[in-house]
């Protein structure tokens, strides 16, 4: 069995306190820079991976309650997207070895490159809400049906898709998206290192540190996003965005060196 990198505690809490940051701010579980960064101290990818599912739930519980005290979590929107997300994992990661992933990959990046352009021209009114009926209801399904399977073919996390279709397609408010996003995760946070943890790809004493330190940094970040004006949030969003796009390329180019 493979040995374990064992990270200092102040590592973990510094990750913990950018990770709860990133997700109270944006809304995202924070695994597009925790995974990366991990990484960078050596830890093995899919240890990374699992130990950010992990340490995502409690961050996005508290995430969660911190939006929805104020009014900016639409529930139902979220259950029907944490719907249809759990089963579009499972369709994703069947789909993995099925589909061409180079045109998928492309066609991904340019979905990112047009919302992140997107979010400097549309800005959301602070007080838009989703206005819901049965065939938005079935579009939020359908939505967490296409994150899910994004997820499983990009290692993506759900928020950098949820968040801007939500504002864009749905009418949702920035923090309505936002608060919305992070309450869909916790099922699905659930369900992931439920099952990583069966193949022993978390670290528990990792996730337990991150998370519990993220848990105090996600209400400022909350705090900030509540702070700055939507089209400020858009902005930042865009960088974060763009971020992950890089991320998505760094990986593709490793993957394509390693195959040939």
């Amino acid at each position: 069995m493979q040995e374990r990198t064992r990270l200092s505690i102040w590592i973990l809490i510094l990750l913990g306190v950018m990770m709860g940051y990133f997700s109270g701010l944006f809304g995202v579980g924070g695994g597009i820079v925790l995974v990366p960064t991990l990484m960078l101290f050596g830890v093995d990818q899919r240890i990374a991976a699992g130990t950010s599912t992990a340490a995502i739930l409690p961050t996005a519980i508290v995430g969660t309650v911190t939006y929805g005290l104020t009014g900016h979590v639409d529930w139902i929107a979220a259950a029907l997207i944490a719907v249809g997300m759990i089963a579009g994992a499972q369709l994703g990661t069947y789909l993995l070895a099925r589909l061409p992933r180079a045109a998928l990959f492309w066609g991904f990046l340019g979905f990112l490159a047009i919302v992140a352009v997107s979010l400097w021209l549309v800005v959301p009114q602070r007080d838009a809400e989703i206005e819901l009926n049965v065939w938005l209801g079935a579009a939020l399904v359908a939505l967490g049906v296409l994150t899910g399977i994004l997820s499983g073919l990009m290692g993506v996390g759900g928020g950098i898709v949820v968040v801007p279709v939500l504002m864009f397609f749905f009418g949702a408010s920035d923090l309505v998206a936002k608060g919305t996003s992070l309450a869909m995760m916790v099922p699905g946070s659930i369900s992931g290192t439920i099952g990583n943890a069966r193949r022993r790809n978390v670290d528990l004493r990792m996730a337990a540190i991150i998370g519990v330190t993220a848990c105090v940094a996600s209400p400022l970040g909350t705090w900030t996003a509540q702070a700055i004006t939507p089209f400020v949030s858009n902005v930042a969003f865009s960088v974060l965005l763009a971020f992950a796009a890089w991320q998505l390329v760094q990986k593709h180019l490793k993957a394509r060196r390693a195959a040939a």
